[in-house]
This record gives structure tokens, C-alpha cells and sequence, in this order.
């Protein structure tokens, strides 16, 4: 495949917009590690997989892959990859949306007593987003990186799929809802949803936050869904007209 020497060949508009993986937090991030040093949760160790079970999935969604490979991004691995890339492309998914089904109650955004809610990749209309390519001699140790973020539990399933560019199509590796997993809640109506994310917060900040977050990374990236502005619209006016919400 060819290789550039310029990452952002293609879409320069997104040099400035995508962080740099060696200043990423999750470039050297472990769970596992990390909720050990909270004793207040380290009951969420229960849920998460192990280390052997984690990168058993990641030698499964794996096998038999050579050369190159590309990753389909559609929330905050777009602006914060934390891998490293030699090419990055506009794309976008048919067959699949990005949905707020995704319950938190480990602590980040959410607790048991007020869950908080976070995007998953799910069956659907389209979704935009990136596709970035690991050159193939970096894809062990990069999707090890990968792993280590994505599949901290059994919330997403590691799939293939086809991502259109303005290339043409690529196949790409990108992580949807397991709606076996007991954190994917596809069933949550609309009004379950503004209060999840309205209430919901933890020691990564509010759901609320969250969610603004993303549109204004969005916005910077020229990704539409107003899906997310609407929601976002909704929540603000739950959190305005009620006394249980978080401060927007």
C-alpha cells in the first residue's frame, strides 16, 4: 500500500484537529491498573476483562489480517487516536449510527445511583466519521494501544466493515455495541436517555459534558449529526426545568 509521507495528505484541514498520540493519555493506559488505585471502585474490576481475555479477542479479530490496517473512528478516537497512523480519511459507515446506549455506572461518567451514558456504534442509517491506516509492520504493537482503550470490557465487539472515502472504499476494523454486554442498553427510550445524561457524572466529568464535548470536536471536524444537537438540546432543557440535574 502506498505510503505518505504526510499523515494528513489527503485532508490537511485536519493536522491542527487530530491530538498527537504521544501526548494522548490513553497511549499508556490500563484499566485494570487504574481501578486498582481507586479502592472506592475497585469492585468495577469485576467487569472488566482480563488481561488474557482481552488480548484473546484481540489475536481473534485479527487472525489471518495482513499488510496495512485501517480503523474506522466515530467518536473520540477521532480527535484523540492515541495510535499511530500514516494515513487518515473522511468516511462513513452505511448500515450503522452512532447511538447514546452505552451505560455507565463504573465510575467515569456515571454511577449505580445515577448512570450516565456514552456513544456506541450500532445498527442504523450512516455514520461519519475517520479511518486511519496502521502501517503493517506497527499493527501489533499498536492495536495493542487500541485494545487496551476499546476493550476494556464486553461492551464492544471488534468487527470489519466498509468504510467509504473519497478514495474509494477501505475494510476497517471499528468496535460496535455488543448488545449481549450488559452495558449496551439499545431499549432506552428517548427520555431515559436526556436523564441518564443529564444526571450522570464521575470522575471524568458529567455525561452532559460529554456529549457537548463531541459536538464541539464536530463542529472543529465538519462531521454532521444533528442527532447529537438535538439531544444535546434536550438535555440542557431537562437539566434547566428539573432539580436533579447537572450544572450545564
Amino acid at each position: 500500500m502506498t505510503k505518505y509521507k504526510d499523515a494528513f495528505a489527503h485532508h490537511p484541514e485536519l493536522r491542527d484537529l487530530v491530538a498527537d498520540p504521544e501526548s494522548s493519555f490513553f497511549r499508556t493506559f490500563q484499566a485494570r491498573r487504574f481501578f486498582e488505585d481507586k479502592p472506592d471502585l475497585r469492585w468495577v474490576l469485576d467487569h472488566l476483562h482480563t488481561d488474557d481475555a482481552r488480548e484473546a479477542t484481540r489475536r481473534d479479530a485479527l487472525a489471518g489480517h495482513d499488510g496495512d490496517l485501517w480503523i474506522f473512528a466515530y467518536g473520540s478516537l477521532m480527535w484523540d487516536p492515541a495510535i499511530h497512523f500514516v494515513e487518515v480519511r473522511r468516511a462513513r459507515l452505511t448500515g450503522y449510527a452512532r447511538r447514546f446506549i452505552l451505560k455507565d455506572i463504573y465510575g467515569a461518567r456515571g454511577t449505580r445511583e445515577n448512570p450516565g451514558l456514552m456513544a456506541a456504534l450500532d445498527r442504523g442509517d450512516t455514520c461519519s466519521g475517520l479511518v486511519f491506516r496502521i502501517a503493517a509492520e506497527a499493527v501489533d504493537h499498536e492495536t495493542e494501544i487500541l485494545w487496551n482503550r476499546e476493550k476494556i470490557g464486553p461492551g464492544y465487539l471488534p468487527t470489519f466493515v466498509t468504510a467509504e472515502t473519497d478514495r474509494g472504499p477501505v475494510q476497517a476494523l471499528t468496535f460496535v455495541a455488543n448488545h449481549d454486554a450488559p452495558a449496551i442498553c439499545p431499549e432506552l427510550d428517548p427520555a431515559e436517555q436526556v436523564r441518564f445524561i443529564a444526571t450522570g457524572s464521575g470522575f471524568m466529568g458529567s455525561s452532559r459534558d460529554y456529549l457537548a464535548n463531541i459536538i464541539d470536536h464536530f463542529n472543529a471536524l465538519g462531521i454532521q449529526d444533528p442527532d447529537c444537537h438535538a439531544l444535546l438540546e434536550a438535555v440542557d432543557t431537562y437539566i434547566a426545568t428539573t432539580s436533579d440535574g447537572a450544572t450545564p
